[in-house]
Protein backbone atom coordinates (compact mmCIF):
# COMPACT_ATOMS: atom_id res chain seq x y z
CA UNK A 1 0.00 0.00 0.00
CA UNK A 2 1.40 3.44 -1.12
CA UNK A 3 0.95 6.27 1.53
CA UNK A 4 2.72 9.86 1.58
CA UNK A 5 2.48 12.21 4.36
CA UNK A 6 3.05 15.94 4.74
CA UNK A 7 4.23 17.48 7.54
CA UNK A 8 5.68 20.59 8.07
CA UNK A 9 3.37 23.47 6.96
CA UNK A 10 2.28 26.31 8.91
CA UNK A 11 1.70 30.26 9.06
CA UNK A 12 4.87 32.44 8.23
CA UNK A 13 5.20 36.24 7.57
CA UNK A 14 6.63 37.11 3.87
CA UNK A 15 9.69 36.72 3.37
CA UNK A 16 10.10 33.79 5.96
CA UNK A 17 11.30 30.50 5.26
CA UNK A 18 9.38 27.03 5.81
CA UNK A 19 10.82 23.52 4.97
CA UNK A 20 8.15 20.67 4.03
CA UNK A 21 8.87 17.14 4.67
CA UNK A 22 7.11 13.99 3.25
CA UNK A 23 7.77 10.44 4.57
CA UNK A 24 6.64 7.96 1.97
CA UNK A 25 5.93 3.78 2.09
CA UNK A 26 5.07 1.45 -0.19
CA UNK A 27 6.40 3.55 -3.55
CA UNK A 28 9.36 2.09 -5.59
CA UNK A 29 12.43 4.75 -4.72
CA UNK A 30 14.33 3.00 -7.25
CA UNK A 31 12.04 3.96 -10.32
CA UNK A 32 9.70 6.71 -8.76
CA UNK A 33 10.16 10.87 -9.06
CA UNK A 34 9.34 12.36 -6.11
CA UNK A 35 7.19 15.95 -6.45
CA UNK A 36 5.73 18.55 -4.65
CA UNK A 37 2.88 20.36 -5.72
CA UNK A 38 0.07 22.94 -4.89
CA UNK A 39 -3.58 23.85 -4.55
CA UNK A 40 -4.79 27.56 -3.74
CA UNK A 41 -8.37 27.89 -2.91
CA UNK A 42 -10.33 28.57 -6.11
CA UNK A 43 -7.38 27.76 -8.19
CA UNK A 44 -6.32 24.42 -10.26
CA UNK A 45 -3.12 22.13 -8.49
CA UNK A 46 0.12 23.24 -9.83
CA UNK A 47 3.32 21.41 -9.79
CA UNK A 48 6.51 23.38 -8.71
CA UNK A 49 9.49 20.75 -8.51
CA UNK A 50 10.19 17.12 -9.14
CA UNK A 51 13.07 14.82 -8.41
CA UNK A 52 14.12 11.49 -10.29
CA UNK A 53 14.56 8.40 -8.34
CA UNK A 54 18.16 7.83 -8.60
CA UNK A 55 20.23 10.42 -10.59
CA UNK A 56 19.47 13.28 -8.36
CA UNK A 57 18.02 15.23 -11.92
CA UNK A 58 15.29 18.10 -10.72
CA UNK A 59 12.79 19.77 -12.29
CA UNK A 60 11.26 23.43 -11.16
CA UNK A 61 7.86 24.94 -12.45
CA UNK A 62 8.95 29.05 -13.32
CA UNK A 63 6.84 29.73 -9.71
CA UNK A 64 9.58 28.07 -7.98
CA UNK A 65 12.50 28.45 -9.40
CA UNK A 66 15.38 30.13 -7.30
CA UNK A 67 13.16 30.21 -3.99
CA UNK A 68 12.46 26.56 -3.37
CA UNK A 69 14.72 23.47 -3.39
CA UNK A 70 13.90 19.71 -3.47
CA UNK A 71 15.83 16.95 -2.12
CA UNK A 72 15.22 13.46 -1.30
CA UNK A 73 16.51 10.60 0.99
CA UNK A 74 15.46 7.44 -0.91
CA UNK A 75 17.12 5.75 2.39
CA UNK A 76 14.49 7.28 4.80
CA UNK A 77 11.63 7.22 1.98
CA UNK A 78 11.39 11.16 2.45
CA UNK A 79 11.29 14.06 -0.14
CA UNK A 80 11.48 17.94 1.21
CA UNK A 81 10.94 21.34 0.06
CA UNK A 82 12.88 24.15 1.21
CA UNK A 83 11.18 26.93 0.42
CA UNK A 84 12.63 30.55 0.91
CA UNK A 85 11.55 34.41 0.51
CA UNK A 86 7.60 33.11 0.72
CA UNK A 87 5.14 35.83 -0.29
CA UNK A 88 1.49 35.53 0.31
CA UNK A 89 0.73 34.22 -3.01
CA UNK A 90 2.21 30.93 -1.92
CA UNK A 91 -0.40 30.88 0.29
CA UNK A 92 -1.96 26.96 -0.58
CA UNK A 93 -2.28 23.24 0.43
CA UNK A 94 0.99 21.70 -0.55
CA UNK A 95 0.90 17.91 -1.77
CA UNK A 96 3.55 15.50 -2.27
CA UNK A 97 3.64 12.60 -4.88
CA UNK A 98 4.76 9.69 -6.45
CA UNK A 99 5.44 9.47 -10.36
CA UNK A 100 6.11 6.77 -12.42
CA UNK A 101 9.03 7.36 -14.67
CA UNK A 102 7.28 9.86 -18.18
CA UNK A 103 8.44 10.11 -21.25
CA UNK A 104 9.92 13.48 -20.64
CA UNK A 105 11.09 14.51 -17.51
CA UNK A 106 9.26 17.63 -17.16
CA UNK A 107 6.10 15.87 -17.20
CA UNK A 108 6.81 15.00 -13.94
CA UNK A 109 5.28 17.87 -12.31
CA UNK A 110 2.04 17.53 -14.17
CA UNK A 111 -1.11 16.25 -12.13
CA UNK A 112 -2.32 13.54 -14.35
CA UNK A 113 1.60 12.09 -14.27
CA UNK A 114 0.84 11.29 -10.46
CA UNK A 115 0.47 7.93 -9.63
CA UNK A 116 -0.55 8.79 -5.20
CA UNK A 117 -1.11 11.56 -3.43
CA UNK A 118 0.01 12.67 0.04
CA UNK A 119 -3.53 14.48 2.26
CA UNK A 120 -1.63 17.56 2.04
CA UNK A 121 -0.25 20.06 4.53
CA UNK A 122 -1.66 24.05 4.62
CA UNK A 123 1.05 26.94 4.23
CA UNK A 124 -0.25 30.20 5.09
CA UNK A 125 2.06 33.40 4.10
CA UNK A 126 0.75 36.38 5.81
CA UNK A 127 1.66 39.35 8.34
Amino acid sequence: QVQLVESGGGLVQPGGSLKLSCVTSGVPLDQYALAWFRQAPGKEREGLSCMSANEGRTYYADSAKGRFTISRDNDKGTVSLQMNDLKPEDTAVYYCAAVPPTLLFSRCIVPGSVEAWGQGTQVTVSS
